[in-house]
This record gives structure tokens, sequence and C-alpha cells, in this order.
């Protein structure tokens, strides 16, 4: 019989023996990122009516055949362009009005780059050059459902475009609203360095002329410094007393930005959908997630002018530029808007779902890409090992997202809108609430629903960036496509 020290010598032996196949193959796992296809990862489950899909082991649905690239989901190639744009990327110093400059990355010489306005049904064609980002660049069209090859992702539905090279994106602006672009190359870097521009679509129909102000603001962080429209000041918009005056906030940030006025507002469209009668705002705060984007109206007054806080570092005063309105103080209250605005039809039924699944967000240790650390896991798996969603053209498809994991996610779904069904088992009660991007706080638990009309291979991630480089990004699937495309290999592709 064996001595009480070799049966401990034994035992430590083996868990020496377990953790060495452990790690081993932690880190072979980790070793199949050196060149990979999203075609190739975690898998998923199919799911018919009523059937919920966590994300099963395996690379494509039961009887799923792929016969369509995602190169070939385009607008008509025969359609001439209404709106004709070009935009050189560079990598160079960064001039900030009222800071420091900074090095980063500029769209025609500035950042944010040129604002792309458009008209509802326009058919965009943008001509996009990388002149000097040495590690490659694509275009993103943030909130915008456009076709799946238009998307802008480096190694899913494109390759990156090198230092030299060029691109052409076309797509209809099919939805009124406010939108933005940005690099899906390397984005947690290049975005946060400035590679981004913002994007208005008008309606088809021209709003009643009432004398109002269209304004854009949009929010980012230069190397610490924040600015509005790029500049380290606050906006002037002059209006007359009275006059409505339409702001456009638009989140580029990683964190989630606050709006508040002393002044009366309405929230008029969230991420590019009108509010369904929106009612007015009076001592709540407004937040947006990362990426998101809120368009306000406030009313010029009668005398002197108005502050609207946005981001809370900058401001947009409002009415006679010669006063200088009061600074407010930030309310303690939110606005809800799972219960503003009044109820609406959406348009499907999301109360019989085609596809079910979960989308649950925690965290631990393990290895990704060689590197060891407290990773995110989705469905208790770390990338690549994470769920593909697969569904068919026409579904509806229903979505838990669960956040177990201690930290605040802007989760943001490409090609699609989402409408908010619930948040904590509490049932939306006021307009639909359309995101692209929805803040999932620790703790929170939310059901989304969405109709599958955007063939293609989508990204669905959360949109503080580094955290998608560490693992927090899944996709969506539609039976009948695959990519050429990989991450990772010759083309250089790092879409996060």
């Amino acid at each position: 019989m064996p001595s009480r020290r070799e049966v401990f010598r034994r035992v430590a032996a083996a868990i020496a023996v377990t953790g060495a196949f452990g790690l081993g193959a932690l880190a072979w796992s980790s070793t199949l990122l050196g060149e990979y296809s999203v075609m190739d990862m975690g898998g998923g489950n199919a799911g018919h009516a009523h059937v919920s899909g966590s994300g099963n082991s395996g690379t494509g649905a039961p009887g799923q055949v792929r016969t369509v690239s995602v190169a070939a989901l385009i607008e008509d190639p025969l359609r001439n362009p209404d709106v004709r744009v070009e935009l050189v990327a560079r990598q160079q110093t960064i001039d900030v009005p009222g800071g420091r400059p900074l090095d980063g990355y500029t769209v025609n010489g500035t950042s944010p780059g040129p604002t792309i306005r458009a008209r509802q049904g326009d058919l965009v064609e943008v001509a996009f050059i990388n002149e000097s980002v040495a590690a490659g660049a694509t275009l993103h069209w943030h909130g915008i459902d456009v076709p799946n090859a238009a998307d802008g992702v480096a190694g899913i539905t494109q390759d990156a475009v090198p230092a030299g090279g060029h691109h052409v994106y076309r797509f209809i602006a099919a939805d009124a609203g406010t939108y933005w672009y940005h690099s899906h190359q390397v984005s947690h870097e290049q975005v946060e360095r400035g590679l981004l521009g913002a994007v208005v679509i008008e309606p088809a129909a021209p709003l009643t002329d009432d004398g109002g102000t269209d304004v854009i603001a949009l929010l980012h962080v230069y190397g610490g410094q924040h600015t509005l429209n790029g500049r380290v000041q606050d906006e002037q918009v002059p209006a007359a007393p009275g006059s409505p005056v339409r702001t456009r906030i638009i989140n580029t940030d990683q964190g989630t930005a606050a709006v508040w006025s002393a002044a009366p507002f309405r929230v008029f469209a969230t991420d590019g959908h009108e509010v369904n009668a929106p009612a007015v705002v009076e001592g709540r705060t407004v937040l947006i997630p990362a990426g998101g984007r809120v368009d306000v109206m406030t009313q010029a007054p009668a005398q002197g002018s108005v502050r609207l806080h946005v981001g809370g570092a900058r401001s947009v005063s409002i009415g006679d530029p010669a006063v200088v309105p009061p600074a407010a103080r930030q309310p303690a209250e939110t606005l809800d808007l799972l219960a503003y605005g009044a109820p609406a039809l959406l348009g499907f039924d999301a109360g019989s779902p085609d596809r079910t699944f979960d989308y649950v967000i925690g965290r631990r240790y393990g290895l990704i890409d060689g590197r060891p650390g407290n990773f995110w896991t989705i469905n208790g798996r770390l990338f690549p090992d994470v769920p593909m969603f697969h569904v068919r053209e026409g579904d509806v498809v229903r979505m838990r997202v669960v956040n177990d994991s201690g930290e605040v996610h802007p989760m943001h779904l490409h090609g699609h809108h989402v409408v908010v069904l619930s948040r904590d088992g509490t049932p939306a009660s006021g307009s639909p609430w359309w995101v692209d991007s929805l803040d999932v706080h620790p703790g929170e638990s939310y059901e989304i629903a969405f109709v599958a009309d955007n063939p293609g291979i989508w990204s669905d991630h959360c949109h503080t960036l580094p955290h998608a480089v560490d693992g927090l990004v899944a996709h969506l699937m539609y039976e009948g496509i695959s990519t050429p495309f990989t991450i990772n290999g010759a083309a250089g592709n790092q879409p996060e």
C-alpha cells in the first residue's frame, strides 16, 4: 500500500498533468486564430418556431447549403447613384481646435470626416481611398441597414483596403434618420483615433417649413479631450424665438453619453427611428449608449438662449448668441425609453417567433489568441467558440440578452434594427423602442425582436470596442450565405 506521501505525490502529478492538458488545449484552440473564417466559429442552432438556440458546436445549421457569397449581396449595379462622395483616409496628425493636436486618422483631412447627406430612397455611392493608413481600413455604416457587401467589416464582408487601395460602397438610404460611419478594421484603435464621420438621411418628402434648424452634435474623445464636432468647445446655434431646433446627437465614444437641459425638450428619434407621440421631457437625463444616436427637439426661448448639455463636458446653446445660458445640474432621474411615447404597431408578430436565441454575457479566465486574461464569454464560451445564430430570410427572431459580466455593454447588431420588448420582465409600454445600439447594464436582461430581412453574415458585438477585441462578438448568419474572406490572413483583416 503506498504511503501518504506517495498518494499526495501521485495526486499532485495527476493535477499537474490535467492542468497541462487543459492549458495545452486552450493554447491549441487559441492558435487556430492564426487565420480563420467566421463560418468556422462556434456554430448555432437553426431552431424553428419556438425552438431556442444557445450556440452549439459546429459550423452550420443542419441541412444548410451555402451558395451565395456575401460579395454578391449588393445594390443594383446598373442604377446611377443619386449621391456620390469620395472619402480619403489618412494617417496623420489631427488638429483639434481648442485642444492639442494628436496622431490619428482623418477623412478628407479632418476628423470627424465630412457629413454625408442624402434623401430617403437615394442610392449613395462612396468611393473610399486609403491614402496612408498602414494597417488598412474600411468604412462601416453604423445603423444603416446596407446590403451585406457594403457593411465594411474586414474579414467578413470584404478585405481591408490597403494603403494605396480603394473600395466602392453602394447602398440605398432607405430609412430617414441620424447615423455615422467608421472604420471596422482594427476598429478599437482606428475609431478611437478619428476615422469616422456623420450621416444624415432626410425624409423623402420634405418636412413642413417651420423655420426650424437642424444641427449635428457628434461626440468624440481625442486623447482625453472631450470634443463636440471635433472641437474642444461648445456649439452656438442661433435661432429665432419660438423656432424648433433638432439636435442630432451621435455618441461615437466608448461609454454612455448623458443629455439634459433646464429647458423642456422632446426625444424625436432613437437610432434613426422616429418616436411615436414623444412627450415633453423635463427634469430627466437621456442616456445614449456607445454608437447610439438620439434626436432631440428643443424650442428656442422667447428671450435669451437655452443650453442643451450633450455628453457632460460639452453643450449646445440655442437661441440668442449674444446671451450665454447658464449651466444646468444633471438630473438624477433618467428617461425610461421603454415607457416613453405612445404604443404603435410593430409591423410583425413578435409573440410568434420562428427562432429564439439567448445571448448571455459572462466573464472568466482563459486564453484568446494566445493571450491569457479575464475575458468575456457568450453563453459560457470564450471566443472563437461563441455562438453563430442561424436564421432564414423572413424569420421573426426573438433574442434574450443577459448581462452577468459586471460591466455595462452597448450591444450592436449590424444590418438590422431591433425592437425592445421587455427589460427584466417588464414589458415595453411606450412607443416601439427601435435600436441598433442598446446598453445592457450588469444584472439586466432584455428581450428584443427583429425580422431577418437582410441576408448576409452580420456581426453582433459590444460597441465598447476593446470589449469586442476581448471576445464579446458573435454573428448572425443567414442560410445559403458564405464568405470568401478570412481574418488574420494575407490581407491582414482584423475587424475589431
